[in-house]
């Protein structure tokens, strides 16, 4: 049996470094290395908003929303590059030209967006982090970090199956007196679904397999320089 794991073992770490290496060879792959900030219509080739999706995985957002959408581009954003392969794959099955993927820490990335460079951002089933709040996307701390890439009335929007994710992010936006655009408790009890709503990811169809609630809320920040964190 021990032979057995060993060999199983050895073939995901190779499985893994091959799709690393598709990853970096991709053409809508970027990473740490790239300097992107302040380029992305330039790396796109026009002038259309610059959506992002946090904490992407396997991209199911980034590359179904560039799909119904063809006016805007899309970059997800995540650390792990055997995940965001599969995002690149489907980039390029589906022939789209507006979509890309970035590697990168996400407490990084001012470093790659310039200022009011994003219209809009998504963040599809992070990590509740049960035991480190700092570490929640919709912290303090991140939102921070968003502000001055948004642009204009840019949006952050959160889709979870976490009451601990849904209820800390209503306790900031409450807090720092932000305007919600959109609060639903229950995605899919809605009498009409937006197609936005519609898109499943890898994460979500797992979770309503299981019977969980999604949760969806959406929050405009202000011109607030340093947000303040639930009491």
């Amino acid at each position: 049996m021990r032979i057995i794991f060993r060999i199983f073992a050895a073939y995901m770490g190779a499985r893994k470094l091959q799709k690393f290496a598709e990853f970096d060879s991709s053409p809508h792959s970027l990473d740490m290395n790239h300097e992107t900030k302040g380029k992305w219509n330039a790396y796109f080739k026009n002038e259309n908003p610059i959506v992002l999706e946090l904490a992407c995985g396997k991209g199911d957002y980034t590359v179904n929303l560039a799909e119904k959408f063809p006016d805007k581009n899309f970059v997800g954003i995540d650390i792990k590059g055997s995940r965001l392969w599969r995002g690149c794959k489907s980039i390029a099955e589906r022939g789209l030209k507006n979509a890309a993927f970035l590697r990168i820490y996400i407490d990084t990335i001012e470093n790659y967006f310039e200022k009011g460079e994003v219209s809009e951002i998504w963040i599809t089933f992070p990590d509740p982090q049960p035991k480190k709040a700092r570490k929640r996307l919709t912290h303090p701390k991140f939102l921070n970090s968003y502000l001055p890439l948004l642009n204009g009335n840019g949006s952050v929007n959160l889709k979870t199956d976490s009451d601990l994710m849904y209820e800390f992010t209503k306790e900031v936006v409450a807090q720092n007196e932000l305007s919600v655009l959109e609060d639903i408790p229950n995605v899919y009890e809605q009498e009409e679904m937006n197609e936005l709503m519609q898109i499943q990811t890898y994460y979500e169809k797992m979770w309503l397999a299981e019977g969980r609630t999604i949760k969806f809320i959406s929050f405009q920040l202000n011109k607030q320089t340093n947000y303040l964190k639930p009491e």
